[in-house]
């Protein structure tokens, strides 16, 4: 029972009442309002009001009032400011009593804390054992990886050692390709026993560092006490030390609540080798008979798990990849933390397990474009962003094609802008978009583009693939002629015609699955993806669902390089990354919707990597689009429009065709005078054409341009037909000439140009 503290009550002054008597004018008799006198007057408590009797008055006296003594308080306030109960010998005792008897119990309820996690000794082991732990670290996991890789590395050095001993010197090729394998693994091995030593050096710098941070002080204070005041010091020093100790430990620790029968990594254990076992075995991948051999022991990552393991002879990696959602579910995480491998060999896996959700959190970093001093290089590898590890991935974008794909909603359009802006930032780089969807994720670029198709119409698609399939036959031709195979930089930088194209269709569904012009397009894709890589046209398709109703089979398997987003099924997966990635432990089907803008991106190597694209606010788009129309303008390579046929044919580079950009001119100098005088006589000028011109005419411009041209060679390269021959009236002569009409034959027939 908890003792009340009670204080005395304080004395009640006695009351007077003072009775003023009425004048001999008659004057009322006045109350006092507050006061004493005014209290002797109020009923007692508890009882009834008792109204004094009116006392008789006499006259000329008045019945004076008890003083009531004053006591020191507040000016405005009678009340005193000292409790009652210090004021006097019992009030001291009683309050007294009551003070020993609460630091009694206080002194029992610390007594029995002690026995208790939050007594003062179990609180000083614990700190004991933090600091402790800490001063341990965490290097003995490098360490004992180090060791690891470095008995793996001695072993194989040994086997190809002997290997290269026992291969008879008769088969001196193989009997070489041996000891130099030996050799190799030496080398190998050596590096990784150094490194084991050096790990186990920084182990012991580290520790010792640490040691002497937790243990220096309470040393020195022991010491330097008992050389100051002896034993009485050294106590002194020892309580410190311990008052430090149970600082340390004043908060309990939280012990594992699983048991030691199945531990699991989602409930925040430690990866361990035997749970790595425990976990491919509940996972049917091995039996309960057999074990993994482990290459790289569990290390501990930013955020994440990682180790290298070696399967059970006779089981393959694909068959682990294959179980990912079981072996997920045995680690206690969601499918999308973990990531599998393989590692160099078929039965070598490389397991790496994320702590939370990858690429969940907001974007924070920016773009490296935004940072980038000057203009991209396209011919190098574009800079896509960072892989489930944080290490930055790029792909070179140099002779290949892709394909995007996911659902709606996935991020396709952000992850684009990562190639899309390296590319518009490449000054010497042509443009080429088409927007399926006629929305505005390819509006900006526009200003950069030299052929732009954005109101969604399959016919102008179709129209600006007939150019494109036109313009690859001018650069193989060039190519040809320079006796050169593909385009390479040296070559794009000394013949402008022959720059980097990048050939961009997003919503290709839209235009495939037109009724009048899909198979159209189709094939002439499949022309340009099949034939355009070593021209040096690059071809990148952005879609929903690739699926074969979709994009045609024989048009999807062309394009090289695949990024698949966030699909709803596996099938939606497998369409983008190939028949059987998704059985293999590639899915996109795995991605969650929080992880915006991360898809399997399979462009180097052999497998899919989990990639997150930078992504770049509108803003941020706007503002480097800006920048790379100023490269484009400051090196003279921003559009100008369609060229003419006759600048095309100049572009060429051989006589003939010199011969006949002249030709073409002249035709049109012809044209724009007589429509000129249809408009001065107030007739219609747009049906006005000069088709036809005499020979001499001809021969006279081509003279004007500096071409020593004759009759019969211009004969020989415009061939005519028996009627063309024919003369015709001219100025009100008969004379022979040329149509325009065999000038352009000849013009498509050698260089596949057109007006």
């Amino acid at each position: 029972m908890t003792d009340q503290q009670g204080w005395p009550a304080p004395p009640q002054p006695e009351l007077a009442t003072l009775i003023m008597l009425p004048s001999a004018a008659g004057a009322p008799v006045q109350q006092p309002e507050s006061g004493p006198e005014y209290l002797a007057a109020a009923p007692a408590l508890g009882g009834p009001a008792q109204v004094p009797a009116p006392a008789e008055p006499v006259e000329g006296t008045v019945t004076p009032a008890m003083p009531v003594e004053k006591v020191l308080g507040d000016e405005d306030d009678d009340r005193p400011l000292l409790p009652p109960w210090m004021r006097s010998a019992e009030g001291w005792a009683r309050f007294a009593g009551v003070f020993y008897r609460a630091r009694r119990r206080d002194f029992r309820r610390w007594v029995r804390r002690q026995r208790t996690e939050r007594g003062h000794l179990a609180q000083f082991g614990r700190g004991a054992r933090r600091l402790h732990e800490w001063v341990r670290g965490f290097e003995g996991f490098h360490v004992d990886a180090a060791r690891t890789q470095a008995i793996t590395a001695t072993r194989e050095a040994r086997q190809a050692a002997r290997a290269a001993r026992f291969t008879p010197g008769l088969m001196k090729e193989k009997k070489a390709r041996a000891q130099a394998a030996a050799d190799r693994a030496q080398t190998a091995a050596l590096s990784a026993v150094n490194a084991h030593r050096q790990a186990r050096k920084a182990r012991s710098r580290a520790r010792n560092l640490r040691a002497g941070v937790v243990y220096g002080p309470p040393v020195a204070a022991i010491s330097s006490g008992y050389v100051t005041a002896g034993w009485v010091g050294a106590t002194a020093g020892a309580l410190a030390t311990f008052a430090g100790g149970a600082f340390a430990g004043r908060k309990p620790l939280v012990e594992e609540s699983w048991s030691a029968e199945w531990r699991s990594l989602g409930d925040g254990d430690m990866l361990t080798a035997q749970m790595l076992t425990k976990v491919f075995q509940a996972a049917k991948v091995i039996g309960n008979d057999e074990n993994l051999s482990v290459v790289r022991m569990p290390m501990r990552e930013l955020k994440a798990w990682s180790a290298v393991v070696d399967l059970p002879p006779g089981i393959t990696a694909k068959k682990a990849l294959k179980a990912c959602t079981e072996i997920a579910g045995a680690f206690g995480v969601e499918e999308a933390q973990l990531h599998m491998s393989k590692a160099g060999r078929a039965g070598r896996l490389e397991i790496f397990i994320s702590d939370h959700l990858p690429f969940s959190e907001d974007v924070v970093e920016p773009g490296p474009l935004l940072a980038a001093e000057g203009p991209t290089n396209l011919w190098r590898p574009v800079a896509i962003g960072p892989d489930v590890r944080g290490d930055r991935y790029s792909i070179s974008l140099v002779e290949r094609s892709g394909l995007i794909g996911g659902e709606p909603g996935a991020g396709k359009s952000a992850s684009g802008n990562t190639i899309l802006l390296a590319a518009a930032l490449d000054p010497r780089v042509l443009l080429h978009l088409a927007d399926g969807k006629g929305g505005g994720d390819l509006e900006p670029f526009q200003p950069l583009c030299e052929r732009f198709e954005g109101d969604a119409d399959p016919e102008a698609f179709d129209a600006m693939l007939d150019e494109e399939i036109a313009d690859m036959g001018v650069r193989y031709r060039l190519l040809k002629k320079l006796g050169k195979r593909k385009v390479t930089e040296e070559l794009a930088d000394k013949h402008p015609q022959l720059r980097q194209k990048l050939l961009w269709v997003d919503e290709l569904m839209f235009y495939t699955t037109d009724e009048d012009y899909g198979k159209k397009i189709t094939k002439k894709l499949r022309n340009l993806v099949s034939r355009g890589r070593a021209a040096g046209i690059i071809t990148i398709c952005a879609t929903q669902k690739p699926g074969s109703d979709v994009v045609d089979t024989s048009l999807r398997d062309l394009l090289s390089m695949r990024w698949a987003l966030r699909c709803t099924t596996p099938e939606a997966s497998d369409t983008i990354l190939g028949k059987g990635a998704a059985s293999s432990g590639y899915s996109a089907k795995t991605i969650e919707p929080e992880m915006r803008g991360a898809g399997y991106l399979w462009a180097e190597g052999s497998n899919p990597r989990l990639v997150r694209a930078d992504y770049y606010t509108d803003e941020q788009v706007e503002s480097l689009v800006e920048r790379a129309y100023e490269y484009r303008k400051a090196a003279g390579t921003l559009p100008t429009g369609p060229a003419s046929l006759a600048d095309q044919l100049r572009e060429q580079g051989e006589p003939d065709a010199e011969v006949l950009a002249v030709l073409v001119e002249a035709f049109d100098d012809y044209t724009a005078k007589a429509r000129q005088q249809a408009r001065d006589e107030g007739k219609d000028d747009q049906a006005v054409t000069v088709d036809w011109l005499p020979g001499a005419v001809l021969l006279e411009r081509l003279a004007e341009a500096g071409l020593d041209i004759t009759a019969e060679r211009l004969a020989s390269l415009v061939t005519r037909t028996e009627e063309d021959k024919k003369k015709k009236q001219w100025e009100g002569s008969r004379v022979a000439g040329y149509p325009l009409a065999r000038v352009l034959q000849v013009a498509r027939d050698r260089y596949g140009l057109t007006a």
